[in-house]
């Protein structure tokens, strides 16, 4: 529009002056004059009008980068919100597994104390049963000092005090009636049973593994096995006055050998009378059965 408009006026200007057949020089020094300051000015405008345009599309082309970029960091701050949102999941969910595990550390932690604490107290009566059967078998050696020779033995096993008596030492041959010999071995045995009175007693009878023949009421070596631990047990409660609550009598037949050998000497070892005492152990009962 400015391109139109000023050549216009000049050729309007052109056009009155043309027109004017007489004029003073000082008026047409002026037209000239204005001619020249609208011909200046034009140009002036023109060049403001191209740099003004040159500044607009330059500013245009910013404005469509930093359009750009402002796309772009959003699209950047969404990709880093995910991230956050993510890092955020996992570090509330390792958060909780530390949380599980430090609950679970603390529980397995009392455990382990509840545990040490029992095993401590299982050692300490542990130990005193092997304490009491070391110093039961010390007392039954001394008192049977004069029997060990002829087929008895002393001798712990699994904190349980083993008295073993040869069936010679007790009873004749294919008999279940207790000889003099024997009595006197049970009746120094049992003045240790009546001092010692925190102790079971279990009184079990043993065969070789021949077959019994001939002995009446005596059908095998079942009966014979029992029937000597009971003569053994009704002597003890009967004659010596040992407690029978204390006592159990039980029979093993053959089937128990010391020595599994097809000997004399095995067969020998292996008619036995054991008497097998426990130390009554009630805070190990208590322990177990908590």
């Amino acid at each position: 529009m400015m391109k139109l408009k000023y050549p216009l006026a000049i050729a309007l200007l052109s056009l009155l002056l043309n027109a004017c057949v007489i004029m003073s020089p000082k008026k047409y020094k002026a037209l000239v004059a204005d001619r020249d300051s609208l011909a200046n000015r034009t140009a002036n405008l023109e060049t403001e009008q191209s740099r003004l345009q040159s500044d607009t599309a330059r500013l245009h082309r910013q404005i469509a980068e930093l359009n750009h970029q402002a796309a772009d960091l959003n699209q950047r701050i969404g990709a880093l919100n995910g991230t956050v949102s993510d890092m955020q999941k996992k570090y509330e969910g390792l958060n909780s597994n530390y949380n599980a595990t430090t609950s679970k550390v603390s529980e397995l932690t009392s455990d382990l104390q509840k545990r040490e604490a029992r095993l401590k107290e299982v050692e300490d009566i542990l130990r005193k049963r092997d304490e009491a059967s070391t110093a039961l078998k010390n007392k039954l050696q001394q008192a049977l000092l004069g029997f060990q020779q002829n087929g008895l033995t002393v001798d712990i096993r699994n904190g349980k005090v083993y008295v073993s008596l040869a069936d010679k030492l007790l009873f004749p041959s294919g008999s279940i009636v207790i000889d003099e010999n024997g009595k006197a071995a049970l009746k120094q045995f049992a003045a240790v049973l009546n001092k010692e009175t925190d102790i079971n007693i279990a009184v079990e009878g043993h065969t070789d593994d021949k077959k019994i023949i001939n002995l009446g009421q005596i059908k095998d070596n079942w009966d014979l096995s029992v029937l000597r631990a009971t003569s053994v047990t009704r002597y003890l409660t009967e004659v010596e006055k040992v407690d029978p609550h204390r006592l159990t009598a039980t029979g093993k037949s053959e089937f128990q050998p010391v020595d599994p050998a097809n000997t004399n000497e095995a067969r020998a070892k292996n008619r036995r009378i054991e008497i097998v005492l426990t130390p009554k152990l009630d805070e190990l009962y208590n322990l177990i059965t908590k």
